[in-house]
């Protein structure tokens, strides 16, 4: 509209609920309409009228009829209007709003041109729109633009829009304004309060006089830019070139799982979605998670989006939240041209197709659709073959879905009652589908393959002798398989009986559950191979009673390298079978799965010859101050089993806090450890170590290291950065001292 109006009628919409800047912010239902007619022509103003929305208290539930009953008395007072009329209902109350207005015009004769003006966006966008929409009511045209007050005051006042309102206007520009009696002295209300009658019609009053100063000199304004309001969603691709705007996206979450974009258009009904704005969000399987991002035209619309959080869709209310534009590209975004030709056609409606067979062609879609044998189900693809996109991988190989297109909503909703019919031998599933959610498909098999590869082997990189040791498997431990979750320490070593001093110092490992909680699994190093041997063949299947509870059960006892076991409390699984001498018959570990991921836990307290502290005093009061007594001071052991010698000291740096390295793996990552770097000690794998040696040191100071030097790996050997360090790094030997020994940190 570029030629000014022959006619504004500046208009105000109050709820039941809040007002002035919270206005439709608590989905409360339209109560009344106030609208003034200004003559721009002639700069005359029309009559005052009030179109009152009256529900029946028979409509309404028994809890609010009293308050029904109140407003409609209240409502019967006098509020200053010149003209008022009742409504029953929404859809009513708007046609009756359009008629009057029309008659208006009509019966003034001087022009035919018509538009709405409020202060600010939110009696149009906010209130008329979002009800109307959630109740399937046909707004009239004349809801569709409207002209902004505020904007229109701020070409010739420059001014915030957010603390802009009437009475600031008013009194920029020196018009004066009589308070009526029942309201006191000019001035803003309340927002969190419901707007009293008189208020809405001085208001209105306020905004046609505001209206004749603008189109009087000196200013001579003219109203030709109206706000427009989208009457449908357009459906549209997005490239992944595209730059969006962090200000104008939103994430809509808790959806119905069925909703679609046209859905999600209905509920920010009032608001300008961009084209193809609208992308519903699927999980890692394909399916609808429940989220959409949506994509405004301004930073605008997205700030009163926001103000619709926990609106209801339906029986659910859906969660708003900001959102960037990356993470729209990432769902919407796509580069494919068979796709962009596809989604070219506007006007159309996509729907899913699911489960086909690999070997489906378009003649047996299109077949499947239109059948010749009768024309009662009969739903033509629009566009024939052009109508149909089989989804496949980078290979080429078929994936199971395909995408249709319809001409219109009539046939789509034909071809959604073909939902679970048999194509071939499979039977195929059919949903309303939109562009985004092609576009998110189409990314997902397309931009990386669903099985992992493996990692490139780093033998070019890493000498080959070093790292390709030959295998030895040393089954030293044990493993104890459907223990009591009430068993102790103490009550595996009396299972164990006459093979307790066969276990290493530190040598028991309790396995816990993801919830901290025992799992029933052990492991135990043993001094050799031939006494872990002995244990499982006598102990297997014995019954474990507990001391601390009347649990007893039977308890599975299998032989295991040191490899199997550190495999198993890193994170990593076993086969459940197992080869030993009463069982040839079956093959592999007899390992299970771990019931946790990486949780061990040392005993709390286990028989070992009693030594000296690890660091003298003044090495821990340099490298600890002044926390180094504490965590270094022995403590005596708490009295126990008999096996418990109550002379053995605890350190809480490393005997309470942190396990005993597991045992002595022979390999770091997917690879061979080196034949070099294998000591007395052994191996021990330290997975999200940071990068600083010293907190290494600071880690392992406290166990029982060899006095040689310490070899480290550095994380670049199984492919990953090591943020500069070179690949090994060689820590000095610990230093004899006559009360123990000590790393000098100072030769790092």
């Amino acid at each position: 509209m570029t030629a000014q109006v022959d006619y504004l009628v500046v208009l105000c919409a109050a709820t039941s609920g809040a007002s002035g800047e919270l206005l439709g912010s608590d989905e409360k239902e339209l109560a009344r309409l106030v609208w003034q007619q200004v003559d721009v022509n002639n700069q005359k103003l029309g009559k005052v009228n009030e179109l009152l929305i009256k529900p029946e208290v028979s409509d309404v539930t028994d809890e609010k009829k009293e308050d029904v009953t109140d407003e409609l008395v209240e409502d019967e007072n006098e509020s200053g209007a010149d003209c008022v009329f009742t409504a029953k209902s929404l859809e009513t109350a708007l046609n009756t709003f359009h008629l009057q207005l029309t008659n208006e015009v009509n019966s003034a004769g001087a022009g035919t041109s018509v538009c709405l003006c409020t202060d600010g966006q939110l009696h149009i966008r906010q209130v008329i729109h979002p009800e109307a929409a959630s109740k399937n009511v046909l707004v009239p045209d004349c809801f569709y633009s409207f002209f902004d007050l505020r904007k229109e005051f701020k070409t010739h006042f420059p001014s915030d829009l957010s603390t802009l309102d009437v009475y600031t206007m008013v009194e920029s520009l020196s018009i004066p304004v009589e308070a009526p009696a029942t309201c006191g002295s000019v001035g803003p209300l309340d927002p969190s309060a419901t707007l009293p009658p008189q208020a809405a019609v001085q208001q209105v009053q306020m905004m046609a006089k505001i209206v004749l100063s603008l189109l009087s000199e000196p200013l001579c304004h003219t109203f030709s830019n109206p706000e427009r309001v989208n009457e449908k969603f357009e459906t549209g691709t997005c490239s992944k070139m595209e730059k969006v705007s962090d200000s104008t996206v939103i994430r809509a979450r808790g959806l119905p799982w069925q909703s679609s974009d046209q859905d999600i258009a209905r509920f920010f009904s009032g608001l300008n979605i961009a084209k193809g704005g609208a992308a519903l969000c699927l999980n890692a399987q394909g399916r609808r998670n429940g989220e959409a991002l949506v994509r405004f035209v301004s930073e605008e619309h997205r700030d009163l989006a926001l103000q619709r959080h926990k609106h209801h869709m339906g029986n659910r209310y859906i969660e708003v939240y900001k959102a960037t534009g990356e993470d729209f590209l990432k769902i919407a975004g796509g580069t494919s041209n068979e796709v962009a030709i596809f989604l070219s056609r506007e006007d159309q409606i996509i729907v899913r197709m699911r489960g086909l067979p690999f070997t489906a062609t378009h003649e047996q879609v299109l077949a499947f659709f239109s059948p010749e044998d009768g024309l009662i189900d009969t739903c033509p693809v629009s566009g024939g073959r052009d109508g149909i996109l089989f989804v496949r991988y980078p290979d080429g190989r078929p994936t199971g879905d395909a995408f249709v297109l319809f001409a219109c909503d009539e046939h789509a909703q034909c071809a959604l009652r073909k939902h679970k019919e048999i194509l071939g031998r499979r039977y195929i599933e059919l949903f309303k589908s939109t562009a985004a959610e092609v576009q998110q498909v189409l990314n997902r098999y397309l931009s990386a393959p669903l099985i992992p590869v493996a990692p490139t082997p780093l033998l070019s990189v890493l000498p080959a002798v070093s790292l390709l040791p030959p295998p030895i498997i040393v089954r030293d431990c044990l493993r104890l398989r459907g223990l009591p979750y009430s068993a102790s320490i103490e009550d595996i070593l009396n299972f164990l009986g006459e093979f307790t001093h066969d276990v290493r110092p530190h040598g028991v490992h309790m396995v816990l559950n993801q919830q901290g909680r025992p799992s029933g699994d052990c492991f135990i190093q043993m001094t050799s191979p031939e006494r872990a041997l002995s244990a499982s063949q006598q102990l297997h299947k014995h019954v474990m009673s507990c001391q601390h509870g009347p649990n007893s059960r039977y308890v599975e006892v299998f032989p295991c390298s040191a490899e199997e076991m550190g495999l198993v409390l890193m994170g990593g699984s076993l086969s459940h079978t197992h080869t030993h001498t009463h069982s040839r018959n079956r093959s592999g570990t007899g390992l299970s799965p771990p019931p946790c991921k990486s949780r061990r836990l040392s005993p709390p307290s286990y028989p070992f010859t009693p030594t000296p502290p690890v660091l003298p005093t003044e090495a821990a009061a340099a490298l600890y101050p002044p926390l180094g007594q504490v965590l270094l001071g022995p403590r005596p052991l708490a009295l126990g089993h008999a096996y418990y010698p109550s002379s053995a000291q605890l350190y809480m740096n490393y005997a309470t806090y942190y396990p005993s390295p597991p045992g002595s793996p022979t390999t770091v990552g997917f690879f061979p450890s080196p034949s070099a770097l294998s000591s007395p000690g052994g191996l021990m794998r330290m997975p999200g170590l940071t990068y600083n040696s010293k907190d290494l040191i600071n880690a392992v100071q406290g166990y029982q290291t060899a006095m040689e030097p310490v070899s480290v790996l550095s994380s670049s050997l199984i492919g990953q950065p090591g943020a500069g360090e070179p690949p090994i790094v060689s820590l000095p030997a610990l230093m004899p001292k006559p009360s123990g020994h000590y790393l000098d940190l100072s030769l790092l």
